[in-house]
């Protein structure tokens, strides 16, 4: 396959991971593989691409499943031959990583579902998207590659709906707005993200939905997908997420964890073209603390 560079500047695996579907790690192991080609020839990963090259690439063959199917509680929301869509539990790690061998999203995903597609490898089968550990909501599966390509595509093109709500702390002083600050790898901390010239573009918009004086239920929607792009944002501007050990204050909210939850997920259906959208209900916890905040 083949993309054409429209705008240069930037190494040839990050170019290729933004044209692409591709993870910017798998398009770094296909540049050392000499799988990618910039013109005709082979170019090292740091290469600068300029405007008008042509790079050629392949998607890696699907690899064998290494990981161990667990049989974990899943809520499935919607199944079919092409993409299912789940309902994450807070608490869940989506994809096995060093200390989460066990016990993953991915782990169900391999008992529960037949097929999963394989662009991302051993570690990610079939994941499209993530959400943080103790984040609950809605995320799309995709069974196939070509499932999974379109998906991706459609992710990055920043077509797919995606709203949460969450209670953050304090009364936002508007209804509506727009959180437009880009995010990067925090230069104090870094482990954390932050708000950073250097970062990469990031748009939060927030709707309040509901007041209880020190804290506000908010929906929010992403229309970029930054690694904690929601959390980031709303400390960024005062408000962090109730709940929030690493952004937020100390005295807030019990619960498990940060009180955000994927409520809605909409995506153009890979086979059939259709618009499809899911909501899925906030958690238990969340719903419980809602009530003690309106009885307060």
């Amino acid at each position: 396959m083949e993309v054409r560079v429209e705008t240069g500047g930037v190494r040839l695996d990050k170019a290729l991971a933004d044209l692409t579907s591709l993870s910017r790690s798998v398009a770094n192991e296909q540049i050392k593989a000499g799988l990618v080609l910039v013109n005709g020839q082979a170019k090292k990963a740091k290469y600068t691409v300029q405007a008008g090259d042509c790079i050629q690439y392949e998607f890696p063959e699907a690899e064998e499943i290494g990981y161990v199917a667990e049989n974990l509680p899943l809520e499935l929301v919607y199944e079919d031959a092409d993409v299912a869509v789940v309902n994450k539990p807070q608490g869940m790690v989506v994809h096995p990583s060093a200390g989460h061998t066990s016990g993953t999203l991915v782990n169900a995903l391999l008992y529960h579902i037949k097929d999963l597609s394989g662009i991302n490898g051993v570690v990610r089968p079939g994941i499209v998207h993530r959400i943080d550990k103790d984040t609950s909501g809605l995320l799309m599966v995709a069974k196939h590659d070509e499932a999974h390509q379109k998906l991706a595509e459609e992710l990055k093109a920043k077509k797919s709906l995606r709203k949460y709500v969450a209670i953050v702390h304090g009364n936002l002083p508007n209804d509506c707005g727009v959180i437009e600050a880009p995010i990067g790898r925090s230069e104090k901390d870094r482990k954390k993200q932050a708000v950073t010239a250097r970062g990469k573009e990031a748009l939060t918009r927030f709707q309040v939905l509901e007041r209880f004086g020190d804290y506000t239920l908010v929906e929010l929607t992403l229309e970029t997908g930054r690694t904690h792009q929601i959390r980031v944002h709303m400390a960024y501007i005062g408000h962090p997420v109730a709940g929030d050990e690493v952004y937020g204050p100390r005295k807030t909210l019990k619960g498990c964890g940060q009180f955000l939850h994927a409520k809605t997920l909409g995506f153009t259906h890979p086979r059939t073209g259709e618009l499809v959208t899911f909501t899925a209900e906030v958690p238990a916890v969340f719903r419980e603390t809602l009530e003690k905040l309106r009885k307060a």
